[in-house]
């Protein structure tokens, strides 16, 4: 029997305070094989979708957008601070943040955050499976 690493608590606000990236989440911590990631967000992200696994949000400061397309159209839900939201496995969706937002996303680890199948990638969009924390 393998032993766990002894975990320390985590202040999600010093983790937040330690990078000014846009678009580019950290790994705060890993649950079983999913990653606990938090970012900074403002103005759009891309089309795309995760085939494979759903995406969980939860706003902690400021306001998400997160337009859907679904089979019976396209509409958009607006997460206010403390809002929490799951966009299901297979559905094409697009973040957008109106103003500075921080967010907590849990998924898969190695989960790209343009997912399987995605628009361009504009220059002010990280493509990638989450940073590691900075200590």
């Amino acid at each position: 029997m393998t032993s766990k690493p002894v975990s320390l608590p985590i202040s999600i606000a010093d983790a937040l305070a330690s990078f000014s990236a846009l678009w580019s989440p950290r790994i705060l911590t890993t649950v079983n094989d999913y990653d606990v990631r938090v970012a900074k967000v403002e103005g759009e992200h891309v089309w795309h979708v995760h085939e494979g696994t759903d995406e969980f949000f939860l706003v902690l400061d400021g306001e998400l957008h997160i337009a859907l397309r679904e089979s019976a159209g396209e509409r958009t839900v607006v997460l206010p601070k403390g809002s929490a939201f799951t966009v299901p496995r297979g559905t094409e969706h697009k973040p957008y943040a109106p103003v500075r937002t921080e967010i907590l996303v849990l998924e898969p680890s190695g989960t790209l955050t343009v997912g399987d199948h995605h628009d361009d990638v504009p220059d002010h969009v990280d493509v990638t499976t989450g940073h590691a924390l900075s200590s």
